[in-house]
């Protein structure tokens, strides 16, 4: 029904209608942000990764720290688990959020800002001291009209950094992403550029990351060449701060898993198993690429229903050049029909045939059934969604670590 309502408004209405809420919500709350270093992380790829590692980076810097990504939101050490199904929640979510911490005696805030978010004005009304880009691929292309109009939403939040009455503002952007120069030719007293050249004899595999930045040894329990994106995006934003390189090397060596982002689960199986959010192209090649020694058995999603339906076919040719098995099952389907939303991701297959199975808890089991000592099943596309999104609006509950604990429990393998 409210999308039906905003699809019967004009443009400029609704653009009114967010624009006046956000503020409203600054006044409500009495401008939080203004009481806290706000470190704001945007980006396709990499955004709640880069938040948790940059709340590592200053926790052990001895800073108290409020936490807000599409994985959970954590004020001091209290976290609660994300389950808007947004990773930045309007309706005043942000401000009363900033408030909490800063009545908690928080310091600073490490926030995840989305092109959704940027389009709906939810970061309106907060001062930014810094902002952190990872990199840009097309998304939400149906949501934001184009891929310019989806980079100018994300430029957005360049711009309100540069609005900022804090001093000095800090921008962090990826030199290796084409787009990155643009966000650091915004005013910005502090403008640090990182990219894989800063570093010295890096390796990545399946389980962790090793490097050389600024002629210190970092050795991260996280897997994947993209992981070691992410260490560098967190540890240009810590130096910036001015966390001294010994700090943040004890912070990331000691970093624990990161929920939903390759993260592996264990329960006494021969074989790996990995739960992933991996939901673009970019990222699902990444996931396949670290594994790709292995015999890879993946779940795929088959994509939200209603959108970015161009991925649809690219994620099956992914999966069918990786995969040795592919099962092809429900992710969000949303009003759409899970079997359509799974015949455009089978398309994409041209060298195998993959496994349907629509159910997604149905999927994973088989999956297990099928796999041998020393393979590696990679669930994608959910992470930590709390829901598999059904029609008008329906919500399952729904946990991708929780049921292949589930599952691997119902085979026999329990931790």
């Amino acid at each position: 029904m409210k999308a039906f309502i905003r699809s019967l408004l004009p443009e400029p209405i609704l653009e009114a209608y967010h624009w006046t809420l956000a503020y409203l919500g600054a006044l409500l709350y009495r401008s939080p942000s203004k009481q806290l270093t706000v470190i704001a992380v945007t980006g396709t790829k990499g955004k709640s990764s880069v938040v948790e590692l940059i709340a590592a980076i200053l926790r052990a810097d001895n800073k108290k720290i409020a936490t807000a990504n599409t994985i959970r939101f954590c004020i001091g050490e209290v976290c609660e688990r994300n389950l808007y199904k947004m990773s930045t929640p309007g309706r005043f979510f942000l401000q009363r959020f900033l408030r909490r911490a800063v009545d908690a005696g928080c310091t600073h805030a490490v926030v995840e800002l989305t092109s959704e978010a940027a389009k709906q004005h939810r970061h309106k009304g907060v001062e930014l001291d810094a902002l952190v880009f990872t990199n840009l691929a097309p998304e939400h292309i149906e949501s934001h009209g184009s891929f310019e109009k989806y980079l100018d939403a994300k430029l957005s939040l360049a711009r309100a950094l540069s609005s900022s009455t804090k001093r000095p503002r800090i921008v962090v952007a990826n030199a290796d992403d084409k787009h990155g120069e643009k966000f650091l030719d915004i005013a910005a007293e502090v403008k640090a550029p990182f990219s894989l050249q800063d570093t010295r004899s890096w390796s990545a595999d399946d389980k962790s990351v090793r490097f050389v930045w600024r002629g210190t040894l970092f050795a991260v329990p996280l897997p994947g060449l993209f992981n070691l994106q992410n260490c560098l995006a967190a540890l240009t934003l810590g130096h910036a701060l001015g966390v001294p390189t010994e700090t943040m090397q004890k912070a990331l060596e000691h970093m624990p898993p990161i929920p939903g982002r390759a993260q592996r689960i264990e329960a006494g199986q021969k074989f790996d198993v990995v739960v992933d959010y991996a939901h673009t192209p970019e990222s699902l090649t990444a996931l396949y690429e670290t594994f790709k020694h292995k015999r890879i058995i993946g779940v795929l999603g088959s994509m939200g229903g209603g959108r970015d339906a161009w991925k649809h076919a690219k994620m099956g040719e992914l999966a069918d050049t990786y995969c040795d098995v592919a099962v092809l099952t429900e992710e969000d389907p949303y009003d759409a029909d899970p079997q359509v939303l799974i015949a455009r991701t089978a398309k994409g297959f041209t060298r195998h045939t993959p496994i349907v199975v629509p159910n997604r808890r149905d999927a994973i089991y088989k999956a297990f059934t099928l796999a041998k000592d020393g393979d590696a099943v990679l669930i994608t596309g959910k992470g930590t969604d709390p829901y598999i999104m059904r029609a008008r609006g329906a919500k399952e509950p729904w946990s991708d670590a929780t049921v292949a604990k589930e599952e691997l429990a119902r085979l026999g393998f329990d931790a």
